[in-house]
């Protein structure tokens, strides 16, 4: 015959009389706390996060595709994702470069005289071996980078012009629609100290040369705006550097 234990167990935290009393008499351990399970906090998800242009700004063009349903019912947000997902379509057409571009003299026509008429070509004739060069060229170089849409070219002096002097170089030319709109011969023509800033403010004294190809404001005012508050920006992290590097030698 099977034998069967039954054990009683009662609701959670509850105890009996007897139990109570012992307690009192420091016969059994204190009753421990009943259970209680910890508030509910519903998870903020994606669709919860708040929505705003912050938020719509660091969405990429596909991630902005997906939002049209969601945001169907905030119009002011939709209009916002059509506004990001235009500009973003607009700076995708502009022609990228983002470095110097070496050419030869076959090569001028094309590269330089037909380009796009929206695109301005910034023009060095140079030769190595000459200081002089190799200063103007490290801040083509940098103005390249910062300005992809405008298109920066290099070609040995004597192979776009025969016979140039030496004592020219280096030379910059800006076309712009197949036309030579400046030219800035010898390094003088761009201060006392050759600097990518320097150079960006003599390019854009009359047009706007310079474009970073965001689809922002590229006129002239803006881009020397952008070009002056880089160049406060340097000097302050190089004066930065400097007290960092003086604190560190006492």
């Amino acid at each position: 015959m099977a034998d069967y234990h039954f054990v009683y167990k009662d609701v959670e935290g509850a105890s009996t009389q007897w139990d109570d009393i012992q307690r009192k008499l420091g016969n059994l351990p204190p009753k421990p706390p009943p259970f209680k399970p910890p508030a509910f906090t519903p998870a903020e998800d994606g669709d919860s996060a708040r929505k705003d242009k912050d938020w719509i700004d660091n969405k990429t063009e596909d991630e902005l595709e997906g939002l049209e349903d969601d945001l169907d019912d905030d119009r002011f947000l939709e209009e916002y994702r059509k506004k990001r997902l235009a500009e973003m379509r607009e700076a995708a057409k502009i022609i990228k470069y983002g470095s110097v571009i070496p050419i030869s003299g076959s090569d001028f026509v094309r590269e330089v005289s037909q380009a796009p008429p929206d695109v301005w070509v910034v023009v060095i004739l140079y030769k190595e071996g000459f200081p002089e060069c190799g200063l103007l060229m490290n801040c083509l170089e940098n103005l390249a980078t910062r300005y992809p849409a405008t298109k920066f070219v290099k070609i040995i002096s004597t192979d776009c012009i025969p016979n140039y002097p030496d004592y020219n170089l280096p030379t910059l030319l800006v076309y712009n629609n197949g036309a030579v709109k400046a030219n800035y011969v010898g390094l003088h023509s761009f201060g006392r100290r050759c600097t990518p800033e320097g150079v960006a403010l003599v390019l854009c004294q009359s047009d706007p040369v310079l474009n970073d190809g965001q689809g922002g404001d590229s006129s002239r005012e803006a881009v020397i705006e952008g070009v002056r508050r880089q160049f406060i920006e340097k000097v302050v992290r190089e004066h930065e550097d400097d007290d960092d590097d003086g604190s560190s030698s006492d």
